[in-house]
């Protein structure tokens, strides 16, 4: 393939060279010839951002404006209140239990961040965070899950995240051990010290990963399918009695677990030694008090959909169970309570409850007053504009271009998306929001999936051609949903 270069730009070689005037001005230009060049200016990388938990709420937004277009009063004030659980830590013991977290209630319509900008906080400052919709719970008394399931999940997501990190803690320590199992199994207790370390070579080098080794491991156990909800529901109710049936229960089925000595390749023997080395490693009891504290000081909880639990003032709802029953239950969990959870008691005193919705048909007025209260930093996200659509297609660090030429780059198509065509989506992606629905967001999703749809269903016989869009491309792919875009406008 070739290509143009712009109208008015020369190649070096292109240039016509000047006859030397003087045997002088020949040996000169020859020693600048073999001078070497000057090197290329090194461009500055961005800096990589790692969990931690001590940015500066505007380092927390500089992260957020990779990924998230807009909305810089949510990023502000989630990072604010992010950063001040950092600065309660450093504060003397006595006073920080006195200082209560900066929970938020984000207002604003649906696919324009709310749960985004949380969402990827949570993992810069490397904190527990659960998502949760505010409609899948009940209030007590009725059947179905009640308000404290949150903090359960928020404490099992914490004891996952913990393991990997005591894991990634203890991995030199654990290689050493695998690569001593290994080699044991390849040499046997009796090999030499020289054909040890030449193994180790080969072992290290990965030469020997498809090798077939016998090894001796704890028999895995069957994968359980997933118990019915009301099952579920019957074990979390368990899991608040500490009766000794359940304690019985508990110590009669951890036996010791039972041997095999499997054949397997040296990479899946490295995968199998490796899980039972930190499983040995790891202390179950020392994992759960790390997992529960890091939930009490750091745990993020986001409750989606909070205004579908609320009804107008002096309308009446019905028989509701999930409705103004769950507020008054999400009072003291806010508040700070005691939850008991599989792995110990949690408190709620110091997590950050972050609530968002909506609000079309409701006001944030019309939530039961404490918990307003215990919501006090408001927050209000605004639609998404067609220049801000634009930016989102063309700014964030992945974005959806760039998603859809990286996946046809697989199938070994060139795809090129011009400008022109680019503005064309997000255009007919704000019409569509201000004529139909206002999905934010979201919406890219269903105008860009259309236009790529031909090209996807075709890939492969576009192998190895430039596919290029035009805004043509993109009027022509949507014709039928402007069509009805128009009708929806004379008829509403």
């Amino acid at each position: 393939m070739f290509r143009l270069l712009p109208a008015g730009r020369l190649t070096a070689s292109a240039l016509p060279r000047a006859a030397p005037r003087s045997r002088r001005c020949a040996s000169a230009a020859v020693a600048a010839a073999e001078a070497p060049a000057p090197p290329e200016p090194v461009l500055e990388e961005e800096p990589e951002f790692v969990p931690r938990d001590d940015y500066t709420p505007k380092q927390m937004v500089g992260y957020l404006d990779k990924y998230i277009i807009g909305q810089a009063e949510a990023k502000r004030s989630v990072a604010n209140a992010l950063r001040s659980r950092w600065r309660r830590r450093q504060l003397p013991e006595d006073m920080r239990d006195d200082v209560v977290p900066r929970n938020i209630l984000m207002t604003g319509p649906t696919g324009c961040g709310k749960t985004e900008v949380a969402r990827r906080l949570s993992t810069l400052v490397d904190a527990p965070f659960v998502k949760v919709e505010a409609t899948k719970f009940t209030e007590v008394g009725f059947h179905g899950r009640d308000v404290d399931q949150i903090m359960r999940d928020l404490v099992e997501s914490a004891h996952k995240s913990m393991r990997k990190k005591m894991e990634r803690e203890l991995q030199g320590q654990v290689e050493q051990e695998v690569e001593k199992a290994i080699l044991e199994a390849l040499l046997g207790k009796m090999s030499n010290t020289e054909d040890r370390s030449k193994w180790q070579e080969h072992l290290r080098s990965g030469a020997l990963e498809d090798r077939l080794v016998t090894i001796e491991v704890p028999v895995q156990q069957a994968q359980q399918q997933r118990a019915p909800s009301e099952i579920t529901d019957f074990i979390n109710e368990l899991q608040r009695e500490s009766s000794q049936f359940v304690k019985t229960i508990r110590v009669v089925g951890s036996n010791k677990s039972k041997m095999e000595r499997p054949t397997l390749t040296v990479s899946e023997a490295r995968r199998r030694l490796g899980k039972v080395e930190y499983d040995k490693m790891i202390k179950s009891e020392e994992l759960a008090q790390r997992a529960l504290e890091w939930t009490e000081q750091q745990g993020i909880v986001f409750i989606d959909e909070i205004d579908k639990i609320c009804a107008k003032k002096g309308a009446y709802s019905g028989p509701d169970a999930s409705a103004e029953g769950v507020q008054r239950d999400l009072l003291p969990l806010i508040e700070g309570a005691s939850v008991q959870t599989k792995y110990g008691n949690v408190k709620s005193d110091h997590v950050l409850f972050v609530g968002a919705g909506a609000f079309h048909s409701v006001k944030p007025s019309d939530l039961l007053a404490e918990l307003q209260g215990r919501l006090p930093v408001r927050v209000g996200l605004e639609g998404l504009t067609q220049k801000e659509l634009v930016r989102i297609l063309t700014e964030p660090k992945f974005n959806m271009i760039r998603q859809n030429k990286q996946m046809m780059a697989t199938e070994g198509v060139e795809l090129v998306i011009e400008e022109e065509a680019i503005h064309a989506i997000a255009r007919i992606a704000a019409e569509l929001n201000h004529n139909v629905e206002n999905i934010g967001a979201r919406r890219l999703h269903t105008v860009l999936e259309k236009v790529m749809e031909d090209i996807s269903y075709n890939a492969h016989k576009y192998e190895g051609q430039t596919v290029t869009i035009k805004a043509s491309d993109v009027e022509n792919a949507l014709g039928d949903m402007l069509k009805r875009q128009d009708l929806y406008r004379h008829i509403l």
